[in-house]
């Protein structure tokens, strides 16, 4: 009768469960540190011809977009306004963390 192999090769194990929410391991089990856009080098084309084509476009375009003053000027409107409602995002967040932490402070303090 044939020796049955444990569940051993089932699942992850926490150690990497771990490294794989730390950014440590991918699930194709690349045990290599790779940080957060790690895995942007498989979106990119492989070969010199590929590359090659790939950056004669986005330089392309690049020119096409700072050449065309219309285009240009839309395009840092719509990053200021986007800046914009970022900084004011993020006014707005500061101010909920203030507001929660007077709460806080005024439980403990056992005054509410």
């Amino acid at each position: 009768m044939a020796k049955k192999k444990g569940k051993r090769g089932k699942g992850l194990k926490r150690r990497e469960i771990e490294q794989l929410l730390a950014g440590q391991l991918t699930l194709a089990g690349n045990r290599q540190r790779q940080g957060m856009l790690g895995n942007l080098g498989g979106l990119l084309p492989k070969g010199r011809n590929e590359q090659f084509l790939l950056g004669l476009l986005i330089g392309g375009l690049a020119a096409y977009v700072l050449s065309e003053e219309e285009l240009r000027s839309k395009l840092f409107k719509g990053a200021i306004k986007a800046y914009a409602n970022m900084m004011g995002s993020v006014a707005e967040l500061k101010e909920q963390f203030a507001d929660l932490s007077a709460e806080v402070e005024a439980e403990q303090s056992g005054t509410v």
